[in-house]
């Protein structure tokens, strides 16, 4: 499995209450899928996806990422593991609006160290954004995109570093209903041809039908999984 959750709890101080986002939730993942986290408004799904991104922490429980065993590991080695083997890619896009298509893509290669040489991260980048149908836009800044198309950048720059897991919180949700399956059909090719594993935080459930693994959270539990 590339992701296990055992028994894991997220519990939040607020004045004198406790908030238990998640309460003892189970989980395997296995490495090449399409997994889709459901539920409700206040499910526990975000906070799921931050502890499985390493973006927050788990108050107990053990998490296990790629054989290796995320408690008690320092900030430092969080960020390394972040860089290495995760990829993001958020509803708001998060593209730097300074940076053109092929710059925005191109980023996490020089931040990571990963991408080589000049002309191997220029290779690199070409090949996904030729992937992603955005050859022709690699100039253009993210103000000079469509929705559509600033995901489709989004989703590059996710994959540029060849991430195990891409974590994609609501990727649909600022897209019309066309641009939406468009996006998703190009994310599930990808999960088939690079064996990428995709986790979704998603109340759209065209997406549900697309995975092969759904999973239903309601108060911080799983109340179903479903393998098809």
């Amino acid at each position: 499995m590339i992701v296990t959750l055992k028994d894991i709890w997220k519990i939040y101080p607020m004045g004198n209450i406790e908030v238990h986002a998640l309460k003892g939730v189970s989980l395997e993942i296995a490495q090449g899928e399409f997994v889709a986290v459901a539920g409700p408004s206040g499910s526990g799904k975000t906070t799921l996806m931050n502890i499985i991104g390493l973006i927050d922490s788990f108050s107990r429980g053990d998490l296990t990422i790629n054989d290796l065993k995320i408690k008690n590991q320092s900030r430092r080695e969080l960020a390394r593991l972040r860089r290495d083997l995760l990829g993001f890619i958020f509803q708001s896009f998060n593209l730097l609006p300074v940076l053109n298509v092929f710059e925005n893509v191109e980023l996490p290669l020089i931040i990571s160290g990963k991408g080589g040489t000049k002309a191997q991260r220029r290779d690199r980048v070409n090949y996904l954004l030729e992937e992603v149908g955005l050859a022709d836009r690699s100039g253009h800044i993210p103000t000079e995109l469509s929705g559509g198309q600033q995901q489709r950048a989004a989703i590059a720059r996710a994959l540029v570093t060849n991430p195990r897991i891409v974590i994609a919180d609501e990727p649909t949700a600022n897209l019309d209903s066309g641009t939406g399956e468009k996006v998703l059909s190009l994310m599930k090719q990808i999960n088939r041809d690079e064996k990428t594993t995709f986790i979704f935080s998603t109340h759209d459930p065209e997406i549900w039908k697309m995975a092969d693994h759904v999973v239903f959270l309601h108060d911080g539990l799983i109340k179903s999984e479903q393998r098809q």
